[in-house]
């Protein structure tokens, strides 16, 4: 039962998340945090955090991450399985469209239509996960106050650093890593 569970939530997922693995973000929490309680908020963050690292698209690490989790390696081949299938029939279906129509005035309007919801669904699923690391909470509180002092210095160098001098993301990540663990264990 609970290898078709991770076989119909991955594929949803993988059907529905039209935009790449940042818009499906919101999806795969609904599905792992929401739906089925497979994994607390913080869980989630983490697991986002390792797919975002980790070789390769963040909706499929994502599935062998919680997979694992959930089901052991044979959880994991179904999720991940679970992902895939809808991307490769829809990418192949859209592809032959697409070639066949492109220079038609609706499929361009379709595609500009497309563009602002993935840029909300990308900018949602980052304030989430803005709000866990500041406030240590699901959605934000009501007083502002508790803010983590330690996370907003490391996201606005992370940002900075990444705004103005363009550096490699890798080397930004690795640095927070080593920043948090410094700054974490001293206070």
């Amino acid at each position: 039962m609970i290898y078709l569970e991770l076989l119909w939530s991955f594929f949803q997922i993988g059907l529905f998340s039209i935009g790449g693995g940042y818009a499906a973000m919101p999806l795969i929490q609904h599905q792992v945090v929401d739906m089925h309680p497979w994994l607390t908020m913080t869980q989630f963050a983490d697991i986002m955090t390792i797919a975002e690292m980790t070789p390769g698209p963040i909706a499929i690490n994502s599935a062998t991450f919680v997979g694992i989790r959930v089901a052991g390696l044979p959880g994991a081949v179904v999720a991940t399985a679970g992902c895939v299938l809808p991307s490769c029939v829809i990418v192949m279906l859209l592809a032959y469209i697409y070639y066949r129509f492109r220079g038609l005035s609706m499929v361009q309007g379709i595609l500009a239509g497309l563009r602002p919801a993935v840029a909300a669904m990308i900018a949602s699923a980052g304030l989430s996960l803005v709000i866990l690391s500041f406030w240590g909470q699901r959605s934000l509180p009501d007083d502002l106050s508790g803010i983590n002092g330690i996370s907003v210095w490391i996201f606005c160098a992370g940002l900075l650093i990444l705004r103005k001098w363009k550096v490699d993301p890798i080397y930004v990540m690795a640095g927070a890593g080593v920043l948090g663990v410094l700054l974490y264990s001293v206070m």
